[in-house]
Parts: structure tokens; C-alpha cells; sequence
């Protein structure tokens, strides 16, 4: 028997765990001198009191997404890829050659293209981690943190000496052809008539992200495979006296992981920057580790979680501007969430489980 409902699982601890995290957090903006109910209402507006800011909130938190997802099935087969920075940074570079090398006439087939390219360079990267935890018993968490920076020095090199246009001083590839670029969310929403600021970095690939999280919600709970990855996260002996391959389970997780880290890139380098940067997944790789753990691993709290992280990029870069709170103290704030609804999540959970416990006793 369950010691509490799923719903309380997936929303009511991390909402408690969030309401934890915020108030420590004004703690600490009211004894450097600052007023928290005011830095609360800078964020608030900023992110999410106008459809410019709801533009750039969902620009970040199409990331998350993404990344969030990328860690909740690994998890689900008990692994645990902390690789999403390197493979959404791969992911990137499978976007740039695509749209670099091809003349595409329309975005949607470009957009075909690097949905494929960006989720077979991340699940390349991602296969081998996975081939060496299977076969050789390399830890999956050891050899993932590695390839994220062999990644960045593989882009750093690539960039300088191979994609740099002739003449240019900028580490970064060339502009993409414009019928590459993807529509923007504000375009989209005023052909039907609804009103959104234009020139935010919100596009299509939001929607993408949406249909990612209901693709993985059915490949874990509505089909064989994600009955088998489930089975061997609980218990691998298990699995394996079932007939579940481990070395299968192992590598199909992982590339499923991977594609979904590097479909991210298609957010930002084909979305937003429409070129290749050397620091284009800015740190949402790890992001997506905090995002997984406060959405207790599954699409739905995933989405939650990664609006609520990206009220936080978007809110903090509002606090940083118009106010005197340090930046920071805005990383400070970000780093109390992450602690409150992942780290210390048991903290909140276990009174929970008591409550329910207790009122179930009571009945």
C-alpha cells in the first residue's frame, strides 16, 4: 500500500519544499538589507506579468525540458545521466552541420532534419557511457561527467579551427540561411488571434518539448519497453530472472536519453541564436538533474518544474537589473530551490507520508 497519493508526490512536496525555499531565500535578501516582498514582486512581474516575459520564461523552460526528460528515463532504468550538458552540446553541433550544409527551402523540413541530426549526435554521445556501464562496469555518473567536458573541448576545437568563418574573430559558426530560422512563439500566437510580444527567443521547439513529454509519459507507462526499463530501475535481479536484458535496457535507456538532451540544441542554436555558439546549452544540462528530482521523474511534474525554472532564469535576470540585489545572490536563490525540492526532498516527504498515514489510520 502506497503511503501516500501520487498527486501528493509529484505536487504537494515539492509545492511545500518550493514555499520552504522561498522563505529562506527572503531571509537572506532582508539581512543583506533588501526588501523580499518588493524582490518577489520585481520577479513575478518581470517573468510573468507580461507576455515578453512569458516569452523568455518559456524559452528557458523548453530547456528544461528537455534535459528534465533526458534524466527522468535514465532514472527510471536506475541511471543516472548527468551527461545532458555534453550530449545537448553534441546535439547542437548535429543542428549546426545539418543546417550549415544543406540548402533548405522551407524551416519545417530544416526543422525535420535537425530534430533527427540533434537526437543522434546526443544518443551517440550518450551510447557510449552506456556501452561502458553495461559491459564494462564503468559508473554511468563517473564516465558522463567526463564526456561533458570532452565535449566542450571537442566544440571549442571545432569551432576555432573548422566552423569559424574565414576572417572572423568570434568562436561561433556561421549565421544559418534564413529558411532555416524557426517561428517564434509571439508569431505564431497572433496569426490566431492571440496577442504575444514579438522578438522573445520562445519558439516552436516549445511545442516540440511539449510532445517529447507526452511521447516518453506513453514509451513509460503504455508500452513494453517502458515496462521493462521501470522494472530493471526497481530491481535489476529481478529483471534479469524475468528474461529484461540488462545490456539492452542499459543502452536503449541511455540513447533515449541522450536524443532527448540533444534535441534541446534545436531551442537554442536553430531557435534563438541561429548559429552554432561555444556556450549555447549554458549550464541547462545540469539544470535538468533539479528539474527531474522536483518532478519526481515523470513528464508532468517535469513541465511543471521546468516553468518554475525558468521563472527563475527569467525572474533573476529581472531582479539583477532592476534592483540592487547581487547576481550573485540570485545564483543563491536558484541553488536554495534546487537544495529544498531535490536534495532535502525527503526532509518534506516523510512528514507528509506521516499525515496521510495517520489519517488513513484514522478512517
Amino acid at each position: 500500500m502506497e503511503k501516500m497519493p501520487r498527486w501528493a508526490d509529484v505536487l504537494l512536496v515539492p509545492l511545500i519544499s518550493l514555499i520552504i525555499a522561498f522563505l529562506i531565500s527572503g531571509l537572506v535578501i532582508l539581512a543583506i538589507g533588501q526588501n523580499p516582498v518588493e524582490a518577489m514582486r520585481v520577479m513575478v512581474t518581470g517573468a510573468l506579468g507580461s507576455s515578453y516575459g512569458w516569452g523568455y520564461t518559456l524559452y528557458y523552460a523548453t530547456n528544461f525540458m528537455f534535459t528534465g526528460l533526458a534524466v527522468s528515463v535514465a532514472f527510471h532504468a536506475s541511471l543516472f545521466n548527468i551527461g545532458g550538458e555534453g550530449q545537448a552540446t553534441l546535439g547542437g553541433l548535429g543542428v549546426a552541420l545539418v543546417c550549415l550544409l544543406i540548402p533548405w527551402p522551407h524551416w519545417s523540413l530544416a526543422l525535420a532534419a535537425a530534430i533527427v541530426a540533434a537526437a543522434a549526435f546526443g544518443a551517440i554521445w550518450a551510447a557510449i557511457p552506456a556501452y561502458l556501464q553495461a559491459k564494462r562496469g564503468s559508473h554511468i555518473v563517473i564516465t558522463t561527467i567526463m564526456f561533458n567536458f570532452i565535449a566542450a573541448a571537442l566544440l571549442n576545437y571545432l569551432l576555432v579551427n573548422v566552423l569559424r568563418p574565414q576572417g572572423s574573430m568570434d568562436p561561433a559558426s556561421a549565421r544559418f540561411a534564413p529558411t532555416t530560422n524557426l517561428p517564434e512563439l509571439g508569431a505564431m500566437l497572433n496569426a490566431v488571434g492571440i496577442p504575444f510580444a514579438k522578438g522573445t527567443p520562445a519558439n516552436i521547439s516549445l511545442l516540440l518539448a511539449l510532445v517529447c513529454a507526452v511521447a516518453v509519459w506513453v514509451l513509460l507507462w503504455h508500452t513494453r519497453l517502458g515496462f521493462e526499463i521501470r522494472s530493471f530501475g526497481k530491481s535489476q535481479k529481478a529483471a534479469q530472472y524475468a528474461g529484461i536484458n540488462p545490456v539492452r535496457i542499459t543502452m536503449v535507456a541511455m540513447l533515449i536519453s541522450g536524443g532527448l538532451a540533444g534535441m534541446m540544441a534545436i531551442n537554442t542554436v536553430q531557435g534563438e541564436a541561429n548559429r552554432l555558439l561555444l556556450n549555447s546549452v549554458e549550464g541547462a544540462g545540469f539544470i535538468g538533474i533539479a528539474v527531474a528530482l522536483m518532478g519526481r521523474n515523470h513528464p508532468f511534474g517535469v513541465v511543471l518544474a521546468s516553468i518554475l525554472f525558468g521563472f527563475l532564469y527569467q525572474g533573476g535576470a529581472e531582479l539583477a537589473l532592476w534592483t540592487q540585489i547581487p547576481r550573485e545572490l540570485i545564483t543563491v536563490i536558484q541553488g536554495l530551490v534546487i537544495l529544498f525540492t531535490g536534495a532535502l526532498g525527503y526532509m518534506v516527504q516523510k512528514p507528509v507520508e506521516a499525515l496521510f498515514m495517520r489519517r488513513r489510520g484514522a478512517r
